[in-house]
């Protein structure tokens, strides 16, 4: 053992598990400490019984409050679409709306600032949205001996991605029709089977392969739409069975080539890491546009800046974006998107990836067309954190929740990180910028 490090049987014991009596270990550990205060108690009662939280982490001790504010009512023009039998994103129609959006957070000015664009884009006719694209992206890697290895796999890969569309959906089928005639088995029984048999989701469909040679590594690049949820556990799932039961299975007895190592995910499929590519193209989210035309007197009267000031800022600040490597080129869409994925339960490491954004501006008469485009919202209406009673109630406030509504709710993201993006930018736009200044001053809470 070296100097200065503990032995692993001077630690305390720190049960995973969240039974009653494990809870309860990981609490009085807790207030066992010594620079733990009575005062901060209220962190380990629970608002709604332990049970209903412990599903969704492991180690569940306490809780949190973040304060909720909601904005609103949001004018909206919102595209209702469908996927088609090849997974192309299709619009049946249009409808006007009015949404009031929760927003949790503590950044002092966000809820007032996304407001205040509210406020103009309603005087302006509202936000129209659309959704471009729906992809989640799962990216393994097969590594060979050679690149030439590489080369063969991924030649071969290439001609068969509709047969493995085909395939995964067979497989989704009989694992369905085997889960259900196995039911009454224990979970020690089923977790004994083969990984097929259970972890096969009917709801990640594959829709296209492509594949990556660099070296002796051939990356295969999954591409699924994974319907109302955000989908990652499905698509990993459904890439795992890929992996192992069909390219592995038949390329070796095609091929008659053994890979040296085989990873789930390779970093090239965008999974909660900003990328050029997916800022590009469509891959991991749903591709959302939201745009909003603000004639002059409405920038004047509500936000008390001219269109030439705007479009002065985002010459600017697309310069110094460039100029900086920055990946995305819009004022501050992160903070919308985090405030609303904290209320709504959804997956917080991806605010990252589904807050790259490109904006632009452009002068409309003595007015500005401002837009926002979303490379990849990474969102879900049912599963995962979506589940949490607070998350649900909030998704309900949207008429977010459940199924049918993914596409509804990408396209409220959007359009309210487009208030915010006006709001903010217009208050930095004024002279000197004395109205950022001035919002944060008043609204930054410790001065």
């Amino acid at each position: 053992m070296k100097a200065g490090r503990p032995s692993s049987r001077l630690l305390p014991h720190w049960p995973r598990a969240n039974r009653p009596e494990q809870l309860a270990e990981r609490q009085n550990h807790l207030r066992s400490l010594p620079h733990w205060q009575k005062a901060h108690q209220h962190v380990l009662d629970w608002p709604v019984p332990a049970k209903v939280l412990a599903n969704f982490q492991e180690c569940l001790t306490g809780h949190m409050v973040l304060p909720v504010g909601v904005v609103g009512p949001l004018s909206l023009n919102l595209g209702q679409y469908i996927l088609s039998d090849k997974g192309a994103v299709c619009e049946e129609g249009r409808k006007d709306d009015y949404v009031s959006v929760p927003l949790a957070h503590t950044e002092g000015g966000l809820s007032a600032s996304i407001q205040r664009g509210v406020s103009a884009v309603a005087l302006a006719g509202g936000v129209r949205t659309h959704v471009l694209a729906d992809r989640m992206t799962r990216d393994s890697c097969f590594v060979f001996r050679s690149t030439e290895e590489a080369i063969v796999l991924a030649r071969w890969v290439e001609t068969r991605g509709a047969e493995m569309a085909q395939w995964l959906t067979a497989a989704a089928e009989a694992a369905r029709d085997t889960y259900r005639a196995e039911r009454t088995e224990t979970e020690v029984q089923i977790s004994q089977k083969r990984p097929s048999a259970t972890v096969i989701s009917s709801h990640a469909v594959l829709r296209e392969v492509q594949t990556h040679v660099i070296g002796p590594m051939c990356h295969v690049l999954y591409r699924f739409t994974t319907g109302d949820a955000c989908g990652p556990n499905m698509m990993t799932r459904n890439a795992y069975v890929l992996n192992h039961e069909y390219v592995l299975a038949r390329f070796r007895q095609d091929k008659g080539i053994t890979p040296l190592h085989v990873f789930l995910e390779t970093n090239m499929g965008g999974d909660k890491k900003p990328s050029h590519a997916f800022f590009q193209f469509p891959g991991h989210g749903k591709v959302v546009v939201a745009e909003a035309t603000i004639p002059g007197p409405v920038l004047r009267r509500v936000l008390h800046v001219s269109a030439d000031a705007v479009v002065a800022l985002a010459h600017a600040g697309l310069h110094g974006a460039h100029a900086s490597g920055m990946q995305s080129f819009a004022f501050t869409p992160a903070s919308a998107v985090a405030a609303i994925f904290a209320a709504t339960g959804q997956d917080l490491g991806m605010v990252g990836t589904s807050s790259m954004t490109q904006a632009t501006v452009t002068c409309v008469d003595d007015g500005i067309h401002l837009t926002i485009r979303f490379s990849g919202l990474e969102v879900g209406t049912i599963g995962g954190g979506t589940s949490l009673p607070h998350a649900q109630s909030y998704l309900q406030l949207m008429d977010c929740l459940g199924a049918g509504k993914v596409y509804r709710f990408a396209q409220i993201i959007a359009a309210t990180a487009l208030c915010l993006e006006l709001s903010a930018a217009a208050s930095m736009a004024t002279t000197g910028s004395e109205n950022f200044l001035q919002a944060h001053f008043e609204r930054g809470g410790v001065r």
